[in-house]
């Protein structure tokens, strides 16, 4: 139950990322969404959750660190723990990945916003500068007391076309990124179908044994 539990929440994330890349009125509807989430007590009870998630990542971890510590001595190993620990492995890989979308989720919905910050400004310098060239033209004089704040307007869209490029190339990357993870994802839905089938087949070796040692009382 609770790997279903992870594996949708991962899928949603993922699916969140998606329209977040990509410019569609769903993503105005998502954005508008986690900005009202941003707001009054959403970043106390997304921080607890996170927490709480972190936590039971790190115990997953120990346990796995003291299982292969015990692994070290070779009468220590036994079905059982072999099981415990595929089974740690795996929910701290997903509470890992969780932990890293949330994170990517929270990254992508900031840029956006700068992003479109940075347009809305690029415009506004760009109208006023257009409204300097009209000036220019009906009154020069005017206009030649006003070349320096020109330049400075100038210089300010440069450095706001930099700064839009940079973080399309931000975006680039995160997609890519991405698209790594949902990779990872399926290598991992793997691993979990062969993870069920060894688990099945460690059962049926359990079961075997539990099976010799009563026909062994028995006779005795």
């Amino acid at each position: 139950m609770v790997l279903h539990l992870m594996f949708t929440v991962i899928f949603t994330q993922m699916a969140v990322i998606l329209l977040l890349l990509f410019k569609t009125p769903l993503r105005k509807l998502l954005i508008v969404g986690l900005d009202h989430l941003k707001r009054g007590r959403g970043p106390v009870v997304v921080k607890t959750v996170a927490g709480t998630v972190f936590v039971v990542f790190t115990s997953t971890v120990y346990g796995i660190v003291d299982i292969t510590s015990r692994e070290v001595d070779p009468a220590a190993i036994n079905p059982t723990d072999q099981v415990l620990m595929a089974r740690n492995l795996l929910d701290a890989s997903l509470m890992g990945f969780m932990l890293f979308l949330g994170l990517m989720i929270d990254r992508l919905h900031y840029y956006i916003r700068e992003l479109g910050l940075q347009r809305k400004a690029l415009e506004a310098a760009k109208k006023q500068s257009r409204s300097f060239e009209d000036m220019k033209s009906a009154n020069p004089e005017e206009f030649k007391a006003m070349g320096e704040e020109i330049t400075i307007l100038k210089s300010k869209i440069k450095n706001l076309e930099s700064e839009c490029a940079a973080k399309t190339d931000e975006a680039k990357a995160a997609q890519d990124k991405v698209e790594a993870m949902k990779k990872q994802s399926e290598g991992l839905l793997l691993e979990y179908d062969k993870l069920i089938q060894d688990n099945h087949n460690l059962r049926s070796q359990l079961q075997d044994i539990d099976h010799n040692l009563e026909q062994q009382k028995k006779s005795m």
